[in-house]
């Protein structure tokens, strides 16, 4: 955030200075063609008159400002703000007025070209020449009045985005640290039911540990390369959970089934790390693993909508306890999909056919 706001002052003064430059020089060469327009004086007089008139102003504006940032006018209410705008915009106007009154662009603001009638009270009593300080006054107290308007709505705005882009960076912040606590909650979880499944091996069938120490040095790789990764496909993931199943299958032998299907378009969209092993796991301890008999685990994925839909399938028992449905595994991948995709991602446990849970998942798919 603190790079986004140094690379942003630059521009902020580029922008500041064109639309000073614009304006000035806009409102500048109005008042030049006006004055050349209704009156006979030369143009290099005029050009000349116009140049330091308005950069004059140009230069008074750009000391208001520093003055009004260094006592923070923009941090104060609309209502003491007013005020001080309209009496800045006075004494700024006087002394601008009573300048132009002595040259020849004040010739725009001169009464006598205006439709003043001979035998008016204006012309009898003498106040034309009032009349046009005071019309010269007006006319630059009212100038300044609307740069101050302007500046104060563009500071605003610009002080609302940036407002906007602190929250976006603090929510951004917060949704990063919100996952990596899920994944250092998740790999210790998989870890240890891991390590359960290798020491059951070494006690029962000590032949077949190795094989079961090689694919468990391949689980650790994998939930190694987890804390940098956030999305794999679908593919990777599904090396990582036929090892684990390769594992569970040399203590569960014929009690654990599987049946997959995934095609190779399917097989290559992306999904949050170590998400379908988690649902596999629970798929595992809370199902197949409670059954005396086992059963067939069943993962099927398929593309709709742009979007990867997963589903994990196995027998449970009769009664459910209620951790195939509260465990930390599942409330993981869910809040992850939440914070990684917000409402278009999900993952929902299904227990509502008797002696099946379905754990379906949905993916989108970014461009």
């Amino acid at each position: 955030m603190t790079e986004l706001l140094a690379l942003g002052r630059p521009r902020s003064q580029r922008a500041y200075w064109l639309c000073q430059l614009t304006g000035w020089g806009f409102y500048g060469l109005s008042q030049f063609y006006g004055t050349i327009w209704l009156s006979d004086v030369s143009w290099s007089r005029v050009a000349a008159e116009a140049l330091v008139l308005h950069a004059s102003g140009l230069g008074l504006t750009h000391a208001l400002r520093h003055y009004v940032r260094l006592h923070r006018w923009s941090g104060l209410r609309i209502p003491q703000l007013a005020w001080r705008i309209l009496l800045a915009s006075v004494l700024l106007g006087i002394p601008m007025g009573l300048a132009t009154d002595f040259t020849s662009v004040g010739a725009m603001h001169n009464p006598t070209t205006m439709d003043v009638p001979e035998g008016s009270l204006i012309r009898t009593v003498g106040l034309l020449p009032l009349l046009q300080v005071t019309l010269q006054i007006a006319n630059w107290t009212a100038l300044f009045a609307a740069w101050l308007v302007i500046y104060f709505i563009v500071v605003r705005l610009r002080e609302q985005r940036l407002a906007e882009l602190r929250q976006s960076e603090l929510a951004r912040a917060l949704q990063s640290a919100e996952l990596r606590l899920l994944k250092s909650q998740l790999n210790p979880h998989f870890l240890f039911n891991a390590l359960n499944t290798v020491r059951s091996l070494i006690a029962d069938q000590p032949a077949r540990a190795q094989d079961a120490v090689t694919r468990l040095a391949n689980t650790l790789r994998y939930t190694l390369h987890a804390s940098h990764d956030e999305l794999v496909t679908l593919a990777q993931e599904l090396e990582i959970v036929k090892d684990y199943l390769d594992l569970e299958s040399m203590r569960f032998e014929e009690r654990l089934r599987v049946d997959l299907d995934v095609p190779v378009a399917a097989s290559e969209m992306h999904i949050p790390v170590m998400l379908l092993q988690t649902v596999v796991e629970n798929a595992i301890k809370h199902g197949i693993a409670e059954l005396p008999s086992g059963g067939v685990l069943r993962i099927r994925a398929t593309l709709q909508d742009d979007a990867l839909l997963i589903s994990v399938q196995n027998p449970t028992p009769p009664t459910p306890s209620s951790s195939a449905r509260e465990g930390v595994g599942l409330k993981n991948s869910a809040e992850r999909l939440r914070l990684l995709f917000g409402t278009s991602g999900g993952l929902e446990l299904d227990l509502s056919q008797a002696g099946v849970a379905t754990a379906r998942i949905r993916v989108p798919q970014r461009p």
